[in-house]
C-alpha cells in the first residue's frame, strides 16, 4: 500500500468518527410509549417521537399538537404535552429554554400526580443550573436555580431526582457564597469594617457548608477586632464558632490561641462537624489542570469545591444591618421595622374604613397649620397682625367705605399733581441784558 492510499484510509476513519461525532448519530427519547397499537394517536406520537430522535424539532411539535387537538380524549394526551415541552429542551439555546420551561410548568399545573411531574421540575432546575455564570457575574440564573431546586425538593422529596437536585443546591449555593464572599473581602481590604463583619457574618449564617466559611469567620473576627475593644465580644464568638464548627480548619488552631489571648472560653468540636469535615477531605474533587487553564473561557463556575453531604440551606436569606449602626426605638408604640405582605381577608375595608391619609393624627389641631409647600412667612405675613390693623370698630357701615374711597381719591389727586409738574417744561426768565 502506498503513502498516498495510507493518508486516504486514515483521512476517511478520522472523517468517519468526525461524523459520529457531531450529533448525526440517533439520540433515543427518555419517555417513550413502549405499547404496541395501531391506534392513529399512537400512531401519531410514534411519528412525532421519531422526529425529535432525528432532530426535527418544528416537524415533531406540528404532530404533537395535530394529537391533542384531534383525540383530546386521548390516553396519550399527557405524553404528548411532555414532548412537546422536551422537544423545546433539546432545542436548547435561550428561545428554546424558555419555551422549555414554560412548557415543563404547564405539564406540572396539569398533571401534578404523575412520575413526569417530578421529572419536568427536575429540568427545569437544570435549564438554570447550566445558564449559570461565574460568581463575580449576573447572579440571576443561580438564584432562579436555587429557587427551582428548592422547589423540587420540597414538592417532590421522595422522587429519583430529590438527590441529583440536593447536590446541585449544593453547587449552586457554593456559587452564591463565593460572590458574597468576594464582597465582604472587598470592605475588609477597603477598610470598612462593619460593612466586612457583617458580610462575613450573614455569610456562614447563610451557607454553612461553603467551603471558605472558616476564612469568612476568621476575617469577621479580624474586622471587629479592628473596630475597638467595644466588639471584643463579637470577635471571641465569631473565633469561638469558627473552633466548634470547623474544627479541621488550618486556621483553627490560630483561633484557639487568639481566645486563649483573649481570655476567653475555647469551645470543644462538634463530633458532627469533624465527621462532616473527613468526609469533605476524602470525596472533595480537585479540579484538573486543563480545568483550571481553562477557566478564564468558560462560561460556567467551578464548583468542584462546594460541599458533598450535609443538608444545604432551604430558607431564603435575611437583610442584616451592621453593628455600627445604632438602633434607633420607634417613637410610636406598636411600631415594627419588618413589612410584611398578607392576602386581602376584607374586600369591603376600602368602602368601609376611610383613607388614614384623609384622617391624619391630630387632624383637628392641624387644621391651621400651614399646608405642604407653603412657606411659614407667607402665611404670617397674609394675616393682619392687630397693631397694623386699623380699627374701624368705632365707624359705622356706611361711613367706612366713604372715608376709604375718598382719602384714595385725595391720594391720587396728589400723585396726578406731582406728575404733571414735573412734566411741565422750565421756561428761563428773561435777562435784564435782553431788555
Amino acid at each position: 500500500m502506498s503513502l498516498k492510499s495510507k493518508q486516504a484510509t486514515v483521512f476517511l476513519v478520522l472523517l468517519a468518527l468526525l461524523v459520529s461525532a457531531c450529533g448525526f448519530k440517533r439520540k433515543k427519547y427518555d419517555n417513550p410509549i413502549t405499547k404496541d397499537t395501531q391506534q392513529p394517536d399512537k400512531a401519531l406520537f410514534d411519528r412525532a417521537i421519531g422526529d425529535i430522535e432525528h432532530g426535527r424539532y418544528e416537524v415533531a411539535r406540528l404532530t404533537l399538537n395535530t394529537l391533542i387537538n384531534t383525540y383530546d380524549t386521548s390516553e396519550y394526551l399527557a405524553k404528548a404535552k411532555l414532548a412537546i415541552a422536551d422537544s423545546w429542551y433539546r432545542e436548547a439555546g435561550p428561545h428554546g429554554m424558555a419555551q422549555a420551561e414554560a412548557e415543563y410548568k404547564d405539564f406540572i399545573l396539569f398533571y401534578p400526580a404523575m412520575e413526569e411531574a417530578a421529572e419536568s421540575q427536575e429540568k427545569i432546575c437544570m435549564i438554570h443550573y447550566r445558564q449559570m455564570d461565574k460568581a463575580d457575574r449576573d447572579p440571576n440564573n443561580a438564584l432562579r436555580a436555587e429557587q427551582e431546586c428548592r422547589t423540587l425538593l420540597t414538592q417532590f422529596p421522595n422522587s429519583k431526582f430529590a438527590p441529583e437536585a440536593e447536590q446541585h443546591l449544593r453547587e449552586i449555593q457554593e456559587v452564591l457564597a463565593d460572590a458574597e464572599f468576594s464582597a465582604g473581602f472587598f470592605y475588609f481590604k477597603k477598610g470598612s469594617n462593619a460593612a466586612a463583619a457583617n458580610r462575613f457574618n450573614g455569610l456562614v449564617e447563610q451557607y454553612p457548608l461553603y467551603s471558605k466559611a472558616d476564612e469568612a469567620l476568621w476575617n469577621e473576627a479580624d474586622s471587629y477586632s479592628r473596630m475597638g475593644p467595644r466588639f471584643r465580644q463579637k470577635e471571641g464568638d465569631a473565633l469561638a464558632k469558627l473552633v466548634k464548627e470547623y474544627p479541621l480548619s488550618p486556621l483553627a488552631d490560630q483561633a484557639k490561641k487568639k481566645l486563649t489571648s483573649l481570655e476567653m472560653p475555647v469551645p470543644e468540636a462538634d463530633p458532627a462537624a469533624v465527621a462532616r469535615m473527613k468526609y469533605e477531605q476524602e470525596n472533595r474533587t480537585k479540579s484538573g489542570l486543563v480545568n483550571r487553564s481553562m477557566g478564564f473561557i468558560r462560561h460556567g463556575p467551578d464548583v468542584s469545591s462546594a460541599a458533598k453531604a450535609g443538608s444545604p440551606t432551604m430558607e431564603n436569606p435575611k437583610p442584616s444591618v451592621p453593628v455600627s449602626v445604632p438602633a434607633v426605638a420607634s417613637a410610636s408604640p406598636g411600631f415594627s421595622g419588618d413589612v410584611t405582605v398578607a392576602p386581602v381577608t376584607d374586600p369591603t375595608a376600602l368602602d368601609t374604613k376611610p383613607d388614614a391619609r384623609l384622617n391624619p393624627p391630630g387632624g383637628a389641631a392641624n387644621a391651621n397649620a400651614p399646608k405642604e409647600g407653603t412657606p411659614a412667612s407667607s402665611t404670617s405675613s397674609s394675616t393682619p397682625s392687630p397693631a397694623s390693623t386699623p380699627d374701624t370698630s368705632s365707624q359705622t357701615p356706611q361711613q367706612q367705605p366713604q372715608d376709604i374711597k375718598s382719602t384714595d381719591s385725595k391720594k391720587d389727586k396728589k400723585k396726578k399733581k406731582k406728575t404733571d409738574d414735573k412734566s411741565k417744561p422750565t421756561t428761563p426768565s428773561p435777562d435784564k441784558s435782553d431788555r
